[in-house]
């Protein structure tokens, strides 16, 4: 099956920023468009809005001036909704409340033709829900397009419990006609996305809330040492924090009030106070004029130590040993024994984010989970107040000697980037498990949708099969709050990875 022959007209309906963004998409790729919007004279603004975007597109060479031309030719404001009778697609971009999506959805199933697809963009609401409203619901789909649409490849393509198998794969194809990159998923809280990127937001406020570090050192090392493109609460800032607090509620309730989803009660705290971001020009960072930028906290220089022993080849950290020779500081190795650390002059050791906490032992410091260990600019440290200010100073100083910046963070358990990374990758195995997509689209979604360095099935490839489940247990006989238990899901693929090793474990 393919998508939407051209000669079929598009519906949008809603003419915000996202229902201009959905229409010229469609625009682009050929077809004749209708908008609608139900506050008169607003389809029409949004019509000459989309027209001005079609210019700076000219401007900018990216499309001729015939094609403009012809796409102008092809947009029209329609004043009723029986103007859209004969439509073949119609996609809604109105208010995320349900009763005013399922009676808009009541009303065009009066009007439209018999094998019009019915497509809702909701980011937050059931598919399922929206069209129990409706006589025949299996022609009814989510096309949950990502802002700014024109831009953004990614599409999901939700599938309500009713939603015919035809109509998916008609709404996919469309989608991937238009030049996006289709993702099918069942109709799940969150979707894709949002189901999985939960963690991203919620283990960088946890640590913020448990004063391991503050905003901008989180946010610098989930940049500069997970290889994310901005950090959760510069991101949340950009989104706007009640709309980001809006969607983790949403899913939370969704899944019943589920502890893995728990929203955060410094964000709520900050929506209290009317700190929305840069559209209030005030967040988790002070966005006014004349503010100062938030620096990270960066470690003063220290003293290398004069040679490292490796007790093992540090597992996901392994390429530091080669990073540390070519700094030209010896590393002895201890053949004998099969641990993953590295031990210090001063006897103190060093040892990769496992869920542990440094007070467990008599002096060790954790560094965090790298993307990329050469390329990672910055390195978080995690020490207790009772590891030895030498061994502090020797593991700040070997990673400074690496050419990275440190910040030492409080004695947190998995972390900031190790943390992050494991309960994605939980979230992701989950959601595989309980039919949500396939592993193929989860990736492509995590990277496309929320612009991620890796996605979590290859990241878990990365780290090995084992790393997230073992981090995670770890963390949660230190939090039995069931927030970091390891789903089954994750469970059976670390077991079915020993097991086929021949483990006995």
């Amino acid at each position: 099956m393919t998508g939407l022959d051209l000669s079929s007209p598009v519906a949008v309906v809603g003419t915000g920023t996202m229902g201009q963004g959905i229409a010229q998409v469609a625009l682009v790729a050929g077809h004749h468009v209708r908008l609608y919007d139900a506050a008169p004279g607003r389809a029409r603004e949004a019509a000459d809005a989309i027209g001005a975007r079609l210019d700076r597109l000219v401007e900018k060479d990216r499309l001729t001036a015939a094609d403009r031309d012809a796409a102008r030719a092809r947009l029209a404001a329609a004043e009723h909704l029986t103007d859209l009778a004969d439509c073949t697609l119609v996609i809604e971009a109105v208010l995320e409340r349900l009763d005013v999506k399922q009676q808009l959805f009541r009303e065009l199933e009066d009007i439209v033709v018999e094998d019009c697809l019915l497509a809702t963009n909701t980011s937050s609401l059931s598919v399922t829900a929206i069209a129990g409203a409706l006589r025949h619901p299996g022609r009814f789909v989510g096309l949950h397009f990502f802002n700014p649409a024109p831009l953004l490849p990614l599409v999901e393509v939700v599938s309500g419990f009713a939603t015919d198998v035809s109509s998916a794969t008609r709404a996919y194809e469309t989608a991937r006609a238009w030049g996006k990159t289709p993702v099918a998923c069942a109709d799940t809280p969150g979707f894709i996305v949002n189901r999985i990127a939960r963690p991203f937001y919620a283990e960088a406020f946890a640590v913020y809330e448990a004063q391991g570090a503050e905003p901008a050192t989180i946010d610098a090392v989930l940049r500069e040492c997970g290889g994310f493109k901005m950090g959760p609460f510069e991101l949340t800032d950009l989104i706007g924090q009640d709309v980001n607090e809006s969607v983790t509620h949403s899913v939370w309730r969704a899944f019943f009030q589920d502890v893995r989803f728990t929203p955060s009660l410094a964000q709520q705290r900050l929506v209290e106070s009317g700190r929305l971001g840069r559209k209030s020009g005030q967040g988790w960072y002070d966005y006014t004029d004349g503010a100062e930028r938030d620096e990270p906290h960066t470690a003063e220089p220290a003293q290398a130590p004069a040679y490292v022993v490796a007790e093992g080849d540090l597992g996901p950290a392994s390429e530091l040993l080669a990073l540390i020779r070519e700094a030209g500081i010896p590393v002895r190795e201890d053949e004998e024994d099969h641990g993953t650390r590295l031990v210090m002059p001063s006897g103190g050791q060093l040892a990769l984010a496992d869920g542990q906490t440094s007070v467990e032992f008599r002096d060790v410091v954790y560094f965090d989970l790298a993307l990329d260990y050469r390329r990672a600019t910055r390195i978080a440290l995690s020490a207790s107040q009772d590891t030895s200010q030498q061994t502090l100073v020797e593991a700040v100083g070997l990673f400074q000697a690496l050419g990275k910046d440190v910040s030492v963070i409080g004695d947190v358990p998995g972390m900031i980037v190790a943390r992050t990374v494991a309960r994605i990758v939980d979230l992701a195995h989950d959601a595989v498990a309980k039919g949500v997509a396939t592993k193929e689209d989860i990736d492509t979604a995590m990277r496309l949708g929320v612009n991620y360095p890796l996605g979590p099935f290859e990241w878990s490839r990365r780290l090995g099969r084992n790393w997230a489940y073992s981090l995670l247990d770890d963390l949660h006989l230190r939090d039995p709050s069931g927030r970091y238990a390891p789903s089954l899901a994750l469970y059976r693929h670390a077991y079915a990875s020993d097991k086929r090793e021949g483990s006995t474990s």
